[in-house]
């Protein structure tokens, strides 16, 4: 089977270069691995059947759902079970955790970012929603409602974390837990001991960039 990393249109506008040390990592770990980066919404240009390493909570509900002889792996699910990626150390510092609209009922990564934060010493304090029942951020509400509104929510949603510091594994939960006046810390940042930047948080500039990216790809 042919196997691929997508690391998401999202994680390329946000830090390409996180992109291509993953595809490294990949590559030197397992082999063969050819970074695909066409976006998710497009039927797959690819040999099937093929495999997709994804590192987006949208990418693994399409990739897994929607295209035949297409299945889906997070790449949490991956490393949690690598005996070689060089996990920080966060000396056991309190993080609250927010998970991902389209995977939070998926059992097996909600346990594999827990597994890797356990693996870089961060104290996950879940919040009362989380797992199955966490509810979305507020960006998942964009183009449907008024941005007022989907402000609303970011700040509602973020206000229900129980400490100031937010694991989040979706870029856009990024803005969303900025505008309620956490810290988040995208998945992929910690795992290479890097600030996150929520960077423009106004929804309207950040769809716009995303939709964007994706016209061209």
């Amino acid at each position: 089977m042919n196997r691929y990393f997508a690391p998401g249109c999202a994680l390329l506008v946000y830090k390409p270069h996180l992109a291509a040390k993953i595809q490294q990592f990949l590559d030197t770990d397992f082999g063969n691995i050819t970074e695909y980066t066409a976006c998710c919404h497009n039927m797959p240009d690819i040999p099937l059947p093929a495999e997709i390493i994804n590192a987006c909570s949208g990418c693994q509900r399409r990739y897994s759902k929607h295209y035949e002889n297409v299945s889906a792996i997070t790449l949490w699910e991956v490393l949690a079970q690598s005996d070689h990626f060089p996990f920080p150390d966060y000396g056991g510092m309190a993080m609250a955790i927010h998970d991902s609209c389209p995977t939070r009922k998926k059992e097996e990564i909600c346990d594999a970012v827990r597994k890797l934060l356990k693996r870089m010493n961060i104290t996950v304090i879940e919040p009362e929603l989380t797992r199955e029942n966490a509810v979305c951020c507020g960006d998942s509400y964009y183009g449907e409602w008024p941005k007022e509104e989907v402000l609303r929510r970011q700040t509602e949603r973020a206000g229900q974390m129980p400490c100031e510091d937010v694991v989040v594994y979706c870029v856009s939960c990024i803005k969303s837990m900025a505008n309620g006046s956490k810290k988040p810390h995208h998945l992929v940042d910690l795992l290479f001991n890097e600030e996150t930047i929520p960077g423009d948080t106004d929804p309207d500039r950040w769809h716009a960039l995303l939709e964007e990216f994706v016209a061209e790809h």
